[in-house]
């Protein structure tokens, strides 16, 4: 499992954001075909049957296939990186850290300016506490010179 510094993890906070907003927007893209094509057959067993342009439907399938796999890929892209993605729906992610010992999770959501907080692997996002100290000195100690 690769690990993160606090500073590693927040120069890296762009790139893997950009990747996690086209991940999610792919991801809404897809959600809104299906529920389309849903709602569809929901009309055509409700009315018994009705004339529908299967070509039509066809493209948005395939639309909503390249939404899906481009999603997959940007997760992917991601997971390489080596950062957790937690949830997707609200853009939640962990970047695995050592301190003292100890494998933690940095922690980011969505539409927080920075990397402010950490938990446990056990904890989840319910565990979340504010960056204390020891991360910042651990960063410090990482970018001076031998």
């Amino acid at each position: 499992m690769k690990t993160f510094t606090l500073d590693e993890a927040q120069s890296i906070l762009p790139l893997v954001e950009s990747l996690l907003k086209r991940a999610m927007e792919n991801k809404e893209a897809a959600e809104a075909i299906d529920s389309e094509l849903n709602a569809l057959s929901r009309r055509i067993q409700l009315t018994g049957g009705m004339k529908v342009d299967v070509g039509s439907v066809a493209v948005r399938r395939g639309l909503m296939e390249k939404h899906v796999g481009q999603a997959r890929e940007l997760v992917s892209e991601i997971d390489e990186i080596g950062v957790q993605i937690k949830d997707l729906d609200t853009g939640l992610l962990d970047f695995p850290c050592r301190i003292d010992d100890e494998i933690v999770l940095l922690c980011w959501k969505s539409g927080e300016a920075a990397i402010e907080h950490w938990h446990t692997m056990e904890s989840g996002f319910k565990g979340r506490q504010p960056i204390d100290e020891r991360f910042r000195r651990k960063s410090d100690s990482n970018n001076r010179p031998n």
